[in-house]
């Protein structure tokens, strides 16, 4: 079609491909098309958005004629969308020369984007904005057409191995321009030192575009980087916002604030007040968006990975390098360093303390290891030890400090909040203690926090405007930039880039941090004795459920009071799955923070210092004081987690207990009024035949006497009933009202029936049963009370 009627239709085809940005048109609902229930749909999805494919031969020829789109800023994320609306320019370079003033009678700002960019944009935005979606928990993120494309995009655009591939154009030999610099539609102050395009000494000075087609190209890769960072972890808090800032670009802020609004009295600026709330956003990361983000973090390590070792000589270097293997040095401090720390911590405060969280913690330890994606394989060997870490990732762990020891003291924060009996929260705290008990990787740790806490001996204190972020400055990796040899400043320039001037950094291997390990490892512990007492008493439980016990007459454990947990349905198998990870993960952090056994030995006793005489059951932590225990904090903890609870046992008169669930309440009423008009009535009798020393007393005195009944009751504060007043010998025939009961009655009816004994047959069967059963318990277990049954 000619370029006139394709540049008509281009904004209509992406709206009706990624959905409209409101999210009311859901377009092709790539997030849940998958190649298992709609094959052929999703394999035409594929090749038409392929870097290759159709659209993309659209992109490039609308590229050539430098057609611009209109992009609404509203739509953009809350602080990049409140710094434009206040005439503040971000620091990104992908918003530099684009923002447009809407015409007489338009709606707001716009961004002028070319073909290119326009489509990215959409593309990267559909993840946030496609949330009116159908329902998705039938489908797996990591299986859908968008995640397919994400990862092609990437592949194709940041290239581990060779260069970009050149766009295909329609003119045979020609090339697609690059985007030229605009001027800017409306003067704009910026709230930062922006960096400028990596490409900007390879192509600004060229008399020509074509001469430097690698220069040329690698625009699309720096476009789409920023365009993925940009819309998937630029979303923050006021309170980041402010704490990104250095004390310049405030004050620098402040006064074109001032200036505008004293200019401008027609239209006065935003309050301050509604200007700083404007950079709040309630950002909510779905699971699938953290999944995203997990493979945008492990292609760029393998791409950052892929950077082809240094010459010896710099001036050789410097005539040699390409702009991609620049763009592959620069990328993750220049880029992603800063955006992602903050989205992680955001994750880290925010994210429900479910199992869901498990997405967030391992797109966090994918960052934390970028040589699981570097180009050497670990070598073959038969031993299952852990590879020990580099010495050459030191300097990586020493620049992104932050991210290994505050997000380390995050997750311990959550943990401590967590039931650690369930296997899915074990399994997170194992992952992570295995992961940090690496072999060196926390001496490198260590040592990264040393060089930040030595004092500034050499650096003077007028060099302190220097710490910012590598986006403000460029990367320190850069080898364009100063050449920084004082590792001591490079972490101190990240730690103050990331938290400001004011940050008072608490060390992971400092005593507070310490602490909460020791507690953590108490919670291990206390999770695995109960974990134990679980396991056990579903053991219990299933070895007394056969099915002649099922008969018994009388009910079931009036007193039990246990809560359960979501390891009985799961199994005996996972039980042992979830003990196997507290195990190892108390190894871990032993060997991680120094621990000793001395203060492990201690845990466990203050662990196992209130089991029972069975060493099942353990009461809560309490302090036992004048008006008896009273519950500490931890205990408090323990009891609401399900981790501990106390035995509550009925301590009144077995007869006038509420009425269970199991039982019928009418026939409870009514055997309550016939076994007390007989207790009344043969009161005498039965305290004469319970003094008797035969047989005929020891039966009675098994039945009609409750020794421990009537202790309880004479010293009870709650029974003080009338209808209790008769401690001695009585009859009971409540356990008749138990459905149980009634069931066995009838089978037992109905067996006999089906025998022709008939209705005299089946009461002498019942009764004769019972004798018997009488007449054991009586000679065998005279001791044993059937209410303790």
């Amino acid at each position: 079609f000619p370029l006139k009627e394709l540049h008509g239709i281009f904004q209509w085809l992406v709206e009706s491909i990624f959905g409209s940005l409101d999210g009311i048109i859901v377009g092709w609902n790539l997030r849940c098309l998958q190649g298992r229930t709609n094959p052929n749909e999703y394999s035409v999805a594929l090749d038409f958005l392929d870097p290759s494919g159709p659209m993309m031969k659209l992109v490039y020829k609308l590229q050539a004629e430098e057609y611009r789109y209109d992009f609404p800023v509203s739509y953009l994320p809350g602080p990049v969308k409140a710094s434009i609306q206040e005439q503040v320019l971000p620091e990104c370079s992908l918003y530099h020369n684009k923002v447009q003033f809407p015409s007489s009678g338009g709606l707001g700002l716009n961004l002028a984007l070319n073909p290119f960019e326009y489509y990215m944009f959409y593309f990267a935005i559909s993840l946030i904005t496609q949330k009116n979606s159908p329902a998705t928990h039938h489908v797996s993120p990591s299986n859908s057409a968008y995640f397919i494309l994400v990862d092609t995009y990437l592949k194709c655009f940041l290239p581990t191995e060779g260069t970009v591939l050149p766009p295909p154009s329609s003119n045979p030999g020609g090339a697609i321009p690059s985007p030229t610099p605009r001027s800017p539609a409306v003067p704009f102050s910026s709230y930062g030192m922006h960096h400028t395009s990596l490409l900007k000494r390879h192509i600004a000075h060229q008399p020509s575009v074509n001469a430097d087609p690698a220069s040329q190209e690698i625009w699309r890769s720096e476009t789409l980087l920023q365009i993925f960072v940009e819309m998937w972890l630029h979303h923050y808090s006021l309170e980041m916002y402010q704490k990104m800032q250095s004390p310049h670009v405030k004050l620098e802020v402040l006064h074109y604030r001032l200036s505008i609004s004293s200019k401008h009295h027609g239209s006065p600026a935003q309050s301050s007040y509604q200007a700083l709330h404007a950079y709040q956003e309630s950002f909510k990361p779905t699971e699938e968006h953290v999944l995203v983000v997990r493979l945008l973090v492990k292609h760029l390590h393998a791409f950052s990975n892929s950077l082809k070792p240094e010459p010896l000589s710099p001036s050789a270097h410097s005539h040699t390098a390409s702009p991609l293997e620049e763009f592959k040095r620069v990328v993750i401090p220049r880029f992603v360093q800063e955006k992602l720390y903050i989205f992680l911590q955001h994750c880290f405060g925010h994210w429900p303390l479910d199992a869901s969280f498990r997405a967030v913690l391992e797109m966090w330890l994918s960052y934390l290891q970028p040589w699981r994606y570097a180009p050497e394989k670990p070598p073959q060997s038969t031993e299952p030890l852990p590879r020990s870490v580099s010495e050459k990732w030191a300097a990586f762990i020493q620049e992104n400090l932050l991210m290994y020891t505050k997000l380390f003291v995050g997750f311990l924060n959550r943990a401590l909040r967590t039931d650690l009996v369930s296997p899915k929260n074990a399994l997170m705290v194992f992952r992570v203690a295995k992961v940090f008990a690496q072999p060196n990787l926390a001496e490198m740790i260590l040592k990264g926090e040393q060089l930040f806490l030595e004092p500034e001996l050499v650096i003077p204190h007028r060099q302190h405007r220097l710490f910012m972020s590598p986006t403000l400055g460029g990367s320190f990796l850069s080898s364009r930039s100063p050449a920084v040899t004082d590792a001591s400043f490079k972490v101190k320039s990240h730690v103050y880039s990331l938290e400001g001037q004011d940050f008072q950094y608490k060390q992971m291997f400092g005593t507070e941090v310490r602490n909460l390990v020791l507690k953590l490892a108490q919670l291990i512990c206390q999770a695995q004795q109960t974990a134990k007492s679980i396991s056990d008493h579903s053991a219990e439980t299933m070895a007394s459920q056969s099915f002649f016990s099922w008969f018994r007459f009388t009910p079931s454990e009036v007193n039990g009071s246990y809560t359960g947990n979501d390891l009985d349905e799961i199994g005996q198998d996972s039980i042992k799955k979830t003990d196997e990870y507290l195990e190892k993960a108390l190894e871990y952090l032993c060997q991680i923070f120094k621990l000793s056994e001395a203060q492990l030995t201690q845990m466990m006793m203050k662990c196992g210092t209130a089991q029972d005489e069975n060493g099942k059951k353990q009461l809560p932590d309490c302090i036992a004081s004048e008006n008896g225990l009273i519950l500490t904090p931890l205990g408090r903890y323990q009891i609401i987690n399900g981790l501990r609870r106390f035995e509550l046992q009925y301590q009144g008169d077995t007869e006038l207990q509420p009425i269970r669930s199991y039982e019928n309440a009418a026939l409870v009423r009514l055997l309550f009024r016939l076994s007390s008009a007989l207790n009344h009535r043969f009161a005498d009798q039965m305290e004469v035949l319970c003094s008797r020393e035969d047989f005929v007393g020891r039966l009675c005195r098994y039945h009609l006497t409750n020794p421990q009944l009537v202790q309880k009751i004479r010293y009870s504060p709650v029974v003080r009933d009338r209808t209790s007043q008769n401690w001695g010998p009585r009859i009971s025939l409540r356990f008749l009202a138990s459905y149980r009961t009634l069931i066995s009655l009838l089978m037992i009816y109905f067996l006999a029936s089906w025998f022709y004994v008939g209705p005299v047959g089946c009461t002498f069967i019942i009764l004769t049963g019972y004798f018997l059963y009488a007449v054991i318990m009586t000679f065998f277990f005279e001791g044993w009370k059937p209410h303790e049954h």
